[in-house]
């Protein structure tokens, strides 16, 4: 099936020279990337130019999309790391999170790219057609949700399999080093989770407002304040003691 997207372009055409390797993998397409990233199937999954109420639909569908795979991917990374503390494999693990911790700063990241949306536009032409669609149904982020609590669990088994408190974690952070940089990574995937939503609740007031009633009925005020749970909230609990106790060495 040819890709009604692009006119395939031979390596001839592209480089001066010859095609040598034709395609192999199954599937639609021109060639083994083509087939490999199913770019046809991928390519489709946005309205096309009739189907779109406003020309910005692209851009929104474009950036909420590839955000779900991020975080597809920072899921499927926090997961994997769970397996790796569970089997002692720390510096492993830490390296899976932060895979996730990147996966979050350019969700982050590109956030920038629907400030680029006039609120007039998109409340009028853009949010009409969203139905109830709310960042409460994203299933990436929910997928994170789930699969974080297991991640701290693990974390735990491997603090308290030392004989460990978490105070003890940070001062004997020399003698354990790979625990305290494994609980700093946690902190940091936690942050990152923050960071982002902080800063998609202000693209939210930026364009529709921080005093109105979001797709599902939920006021914008209550979303940003739940922007600042956390993932962790033991691991930032800590500081607070480790604050004290270092008050009381003065």
């Amino acid at each position: 099936m040819e890709s009604k997207y692009a006119q395939h372009v031979s390596r001839r055409e592209q480089t001066g020279l010859e095609d040598e390797l034709g395609p192999i993998l199954p599937g639609p397409g021109a060639s083994d990337y083509e087939r490999y990233l199913r770019t046809d199937e991928l390519l489709s999954l946005q309205k096309t130019d009739d189907e779109r109420n406003h020309h910005d639909e692209l851009l929104f569908q474009v950036t909420h999309q590839s955000s779900e795979l991020w975080l597809k991917l920072a899921a499927a990374e926090v997961e994997t790391a769970t397996r790796q503390m569970r089997g002692h494999d720390l510096r492993v693990a830490i390296r899976s999170l932060r895979r996730s911790i990147l996966a979050l700063k350019l969700v982050t990241e590109q956030l920038d790219m629907l400030e680029l949306m006039s609120p007039w536009e998109y409340t009028s032409g853009v949010r009409p057609v969203l139905g109830h669609g709310s960042g409460f149904d994203s299933p990436g982020w929910n997928e994170m949700r789930r699969v974080v609590p297991a991640a701290g669990e693990a974390f735990h088994e491997l603090r308290r399999a030392e004989g460990l408190s978490l105070v003890d974690v940070y001062r004997r952070a020399r003698e354990y080093e790979d625990l305290y940089e494994l609980a700093e990574t946690l902190v940091e995937l936690d942050e990152r989770a923050v960071t982002w939503r902080i800063r998609h609740i202000r693209v939210v007031e930026r364009i529709i407002g921080g005093e109105v009633v979001g797709t599902q009925g939920t006021p914008v005020e209550l979303l940003a304040g739940l922007t600042h749970r956390k993932l962790f909230p033991e691991l930032w609990d800590v500081r607070n003691e480790l604050t004290e106790l270092a008050k009381e060495n003065d």
